[in-house]
């Protein structure tokens, strides 16, 4: 692994290199530039295996074999050559690739800083320093709120009238990366009940995994303990007197947990540990920090414990149990426990989640849970969230998502099931075409305000506050891409927004909201068009499609289109606004999104009916949508591309593989290419849900034929020509880059070779999610990659 991450680095320097070479470029006066070379071609050293009485061979498979050092070093000399091939087929794209950068830099926001949150008497934010490259961890008393936003900067943290300091910094993430060599990346951050600790879980890079720190907010100084490596969970109990959290083993499997008592000398109490490598172990708090829940579940079972919060080392109860890997989370109001689970209700399969509830003052064994809902088919609970005094659902109604709040506590005596209808929901207003509704972070059980996330494919995401006491609702963050810039509020301004701001002064009855009110949310309707279609799929089910594009470059059967598609874990497709599209839509682009099965927003069936040997549909369903956008003339049939993103990349090369005629060009990001050798002899750690996904193609000989069948690397086609493919990867991603490396070794050996269509490997040196000017970066060299093979 050593010699790997050696090779890496080396190949991160190398890359650096050939990005100073490409930044001072200069173009030739000739108007003719010369053809790229010829593409790499890694040695090919065949090794065969056999499963299930099949042999195949693999003449690549050297790509992955970590230890040894031979093949490490070939791999870096392959590397090398793929940048420089990357090089040669974009040169020529440089000037785009800067206009396209700034494009998109002018559209970030104009301040990182977030709106402020309430906890308890304190108020939490965020914000950036200016010239500093991360975000520092600030809170403030609510109660003088009003002399802090009076002060023209805020980022001072003064009230320059009363000259009090009122603004406390938590945790400054600039000297977390000087701990870290230089990068800051931050997984779990919890404030102690008590607001006296911050617990908090920063990754190091050189050894890849997650360090737990807990910082005295008093003193500023880090507590002696607990000071913990690869801590993937944690949970604060007693107050804030003691902090619960869970180690994983070498293989990032969480399956420790423990209990420190802070300020204690004593060694941290071991409270469970599961020899047993199909078993996970995740904590968490209730809202009322009256218990800690911890979940213990694998492929065959799921069981939930409660620990008493006030008293962590009494033991744990079991209170729920059910038969096969199934999402719960518990919760607890008023004496009464709440679980929301999709887990099966006996022998009968559920396809969606739902509520329950229990007594907590019932024994164990004689414990019953009953449904707290009626069952709707025509309205489903997607999420939940509690406080102290109403309990919200995110629902969907057909392809409608909906927002509603009911008072609690709910009734109770033997009446069984309720009929949502019964409890006079009020149903919050929403813009048009959201696409998902994320809840939180909704700290403050007893607040009387809830916040959620908004999303739309022709909006950008909107922070949004409702409080269910009076019945208002503002928005306190949204981007404003007609004047390209954002300003991030603190509180209540004593100015409306003038330029294009949404203020959280503008705060508007829920009774009075239009929903259909785009200019109210600040929409981008009049530019951008959004449909819905559909589609209907290889055995007659109906695949929903979403089309977004300016209604001022439509052209029929003349635009180019970009389809995008996940497909897996059940998760739905991302279909929020970037930014970054915007740079495509107005060159004349349609952006299409294909919610195929095994992805999120059908239930549970929906889901299963994509996965393992029904995986093959989600290649289908993406197939469809892509020849239904062509057949309906939405885009033009030599201009339609791919996007994938990881298991979304493997539908898009699987579609590829099956139909290399129908698409132009594709973009894969992280793509996972080779899932029969990664599920077979996995390299980076599986996990449970990794193989209900994909299969068990070890054991199971249906699950291995499957695999096989839409294995994107077993099924490239011989003596075709295959689109220009841009395969993005990077050295911190789940599925190694020599899957990149040996797909695109294959096309090229079996493929037509031609220049107009390369397939090239771009390797990124770091976490580009978490650098905004890297994924700029990033992501104008895919669009001039894009638009340098299909045009605009």
């Amino acid at each position: 692994m050593n010699q790997f991450r050696a090779a890496l680095r080396h190949c991160r320097s190398n890359l650096h290199g050939a990005l100073r070479r490409c930044l001072h470029y200069k173009t030739p006066k000739t108007p003719q530039s010369p053809s790229p070379p010829g593409p790499p071609k890694p040695p090919k050293k065949p090794q065969s295996f056999t499963m299930h009485d099949i042999t195949w061979e693999d003449p690549y498979s050297w790509m992955s074999r970590l230890n040894d050092k031979v093949a490490m070093r070939h791999m870096d000399v392959y590397m090398e050559q793929e940048e420089k091939y990357v090089e040669a087929v974009m040169a020529d794209t440089e000037r785009l690739q800067s206009k396209l950068q700034s494009e998109m830099a002018s559209r970030l926001a104009f301040d990182l800083s977030t709106p402020s949150l309430r906890l308890g008497p304190w108020l939490y934010y965020r914000r950036v320093e200016e010239g500093k490259q991360y975000q520092v961890l600030c809170r403030r008393l609510a109660s003088l709120h009003e002399k802090f936003i009076s002060n023209k900067s805020p980022s001072a943290g003064f009230d320059y009238v009363s000259g009090k300091k009122i603004e406390q910094k938590l945790l400054d993430y600039n000297q977390e990366a000087e701990r870290f060599g230089g990068y800051a990346y931050e997984e779990l951050s919890e404030v102690s009940p008590d607001h006296r600790f911050l617990a908090y879980t920063m990754y190091d890079k050189d050894n890849d995994y997650f360090r737990l720190s807990v910082k005295n907010l008093s003193s500023g100084s880090l507590c002696s303990k607990p000071q913990v490596d690869r801590v993937s969970n944690l949970a604060w109990a007693k107050g804030g007197q003691a902090l619960l959290y869970v180690v994983t083993d070498q293989n990032k499997r969480p399956c420790r947990l423990y209990c420190s008592m802070i300020g204690s000398t004593d060694e941290d109490t071991l409270l469970l540990e599961e020899p047993d490598d199909d078993v996970h172990v995740y904590i968490r708090h209730t809202k009322d920090f009256s218990f800690v829940t911890v979940n213990r579940f694998s492929p065959t079972s799921s069981k939930v414990f409660l620990i008493d919060a006030a008293n962590p080392l009494s033991g744990m109860e079991l209170i729920w149990e059910c038969e096969g890997l199934a999402h719960c989370i518990m919760e607890h109001h008023l004496g009464v426990l709440y679980l929301f689970t999709d887990a099966n209700k006996g022998h009968e399969a559920v396809d969606s989640h739902y509520l329950l509830r229990s007594p907590l003052s019932v024994e164990s064994t004689s414990r019953t849970w009953e449904n707290v809902f009626v069952d709707d088919p025509d309205l489903v609970i997607v999420d939940v969230d509690f406080s102290h005094t109403h309990l919200v659902l995110i629902l969907r109604e057909g392809p409608k998502l909906r927002l509603c709040a009911v008072r609690l506590p709910l009734p109770v005596g033997g009446k069984g099931s309720i009929n949502l209808k019964e409890l006079e929901p009020h149903f919050l207003p929403l813009p048009k075409h959201v696409s998902q509704i994320s809840s939180g972070p909704n700290y403050d059980f007893y607040s009387s305000t809830m916040r959620f996330t908004i999303s739309s494919p022709v909006m950008p995401d909107a922070v949004v506050d409702y409080n269910l006491s009076d019945g208002k609702w503002n928005i306190i963050q949204q981007q404003s891409i007609l004047h390209e810039r954002t300003r991030i509020l603190y509180g209540t301004t004593s100015s409306a927004a003038a330029s294009g701001e949404i203020s959280n002064e503008s705060e508007i009855s829920m009774g009075e909201a239009n929903s259909d009110d785009d200019q109210m949310w600040n929409t981008l309707s009049e530019f951008y068009a959004c449909e819905r279609f559909n589609v209907s799929s290889h055995d007659g089910v109906l695949i929903p499609l979403t089309v977004v594009y300016s209604y001022k470059s439509k052209r029929e059967n003349e635009n180019p289109g970009l389809l995008h598609v996940h497909g897996a874990y059940g998760e739905p497709l991302d279909k929020r606004w970037r930014s970054e599209l915007k740079s495509l839509l107005d060159r004349g682009w349609v952006i299409a999104y294909a919610d195929v099965r095994g992805g999120g927003g059908g239930g549970k069936k929906w889901h299963h009916d994509g996965r393992r040997t029904k995986k093959f549909n989600s290649v289908q369903d993406y197939i469809s949508c892509a020849k239904f956008l062509v057949e309906r003339k939405i885009v033009n049939e030599e201009k339609l591309a791919g996007w994938g993103y990881s298991a979304g990349g493997l539908l898009v090369a699987s579609a590829i593989n099956q139909c290399p005629e129908l698409f132009r060009s594709a973009i894969l990001k992280v793509p996972f290419l080779d899932p029969i050798n990664t599920l077979l002899h996995p390299i980076i750690p599986l996990t449970p849900a990794d193989y209900e996904e994909f299969g068990y193609p070890e054991e199971d000989i249906d699950d291995f034929h499957a695999v096989r069948r839409y294995s994107p690397y077993d099924n490239i086609q011989k003596d075709v020509s295959y689109p220009a493919v841009l395969i993005t990867s990077s050295f911190n991603t789940r599925f190694g880059v020599w899957e990149a490396a040996k797909w695109i070794a294959r096309v090229r050996d079996y493929s037509i070779y031609d220049p107009k269509r390369p397939v090239i490997l771009n390797i990124t040196t770091d976490i580009v999610e978490e650098n905004r000017y890297l994924h700029c970066k990033e992501s104008a060299l895919e669009t001039a990659f894009l638009l340098k093979f299909i045009g605009s």
